[in-house]
């Protein structure tokens, strides 16, 4: 699969690049738990300070575009604190890729050939089918899935109000993206890609901190995921290159933690500085241990992993 993968990057223009896996700000997505590691200095020059495991290779690849790089790829192991289940291990392996002069319907299409690729390479079963791959806006699917029109919510009292008249098992939240979760997780999930492979494009504009909003439409973002078999495999969309509101929102994402009483991690000043200098530019990531339980018809995360975090937790 990594083998196919870099080959098929390649041939496109992509390269290769490796970034720190232990960084001083980690992403600041409030559904998101990173690994804290404790720096302990033994030589003058340094301080005892709080480090962190990258959740995404996000924040570094940006500074590389905004540095000039052109179009890059990586395939690397990220963490995120709390996550084991049938599909979540703490560890997991991620591939990242970043295109300039592209927007994210440029990345979806390169996505949709790089699967073609895994899956001959692999050759064990035919999932990924037959591309351009369906796509729906996320308003579509709710509606469809969900009898609730996120037009009509634009925030989290009136979405719980309108999740609640439907009928459907939506507690109290602090957030719109928590009760949108909830909501997303019981009805419109499990019916993603189905029948064939799926974009769930165009999110509510508060759900995509990172992601530019759509040209002559600001109640939506330029971001898509990718299900395939009710499985989330990809996130990905236009990307930001405003600083100032780049900065807004990330502390906007710092309440939110704070409110929940998860940690509030510190703003990346580095990636903030960087930001104004990107390029027109989007990418995605892809969860690779996903991809190939697919493949290989695992429904376990643990049956395409030599060692599994499950053996020592």
């Amino acid at each position: 699969m990594y083998g196919a993968l870099r080959q098929f990057f390649r041939s496109l223009g992509y390269q290769e690049v490796e970034t720190p896996a232990l960084v001083p700000a980690p992403g600041m997505e409030p559904h998101i738990s990173a690994f804290s590691v404790a720096y302990v200095p033994e030589m003058e020059s340094a301080s005892a300070r709080t480090l962190y495991l990258h959740t995404s290779p996000e924040y570094a690849m940006k500074r590389l575009l905004a540095s000039g790089s052109g179009p890059i790829f990586q395939i690397c192991k990220v963490f995120r604190n709390g996550e084991l289940s049938s599909a979540h291990n703490p560890e997991f392996t991620l591939l990242e890729f970043y295109r300039s002069d592209a927007d994210y319907g440029q990345i979806m299409s390169d996505l949709e050939r790089a699967l073609e690729q895994v899956e001959r390479a692999v050759g064990r079963a035919r999932v990924f089918g037959e591309v351009p791959y369906q796509r729906i806006t996320v308003r579509d699917a709710v509606l469809r899935h969900a009898g609730v029109d996120l037009r009509l919510c634009p925030d989290a009292a009136s979405l719980h109000a309108a999740a609640k008249k439907a009928g459907l098992a939506v507690p109290s939240a602090s957030s719109f993206e928590d009760v949108f979760f909830h909501l997303f997780l019981q009805k419109v999930e499990p019916q993603l890609g189905r029948e064939k492979p799926t974009y769930l494009v165009d999110y509510p504009a508060a759900m995509a901190s990172l992601a530019r909003l759509k040209p002559g439409d600001a109640q939506v973002a330029e971001r898509f995921e990718l299900y395939v078999r009710g499985a989330e495999l990809a996130n990905g969309f236009s990307e930001l290159t405003d600083a100032t509101e780049q900065r807004r929102r990330l502390m906007d994402e710092q309440a939110l933690r704070r409110i929940s009483g998860k940690p509030v991690y510190p703003l990346d000043e580095r990636f903030l500085g960087a930001v104004g200098r990107l390029p027109p530019c989007a990418g995605v990531a892809v969860g690779l241990d996903r991809v190939l339980m697919l493949l290989l018809g695992a429904q376990s995360i643990d049956e395409v992993l030599l060692f599994p975090a499950r053996e020592f937790l």
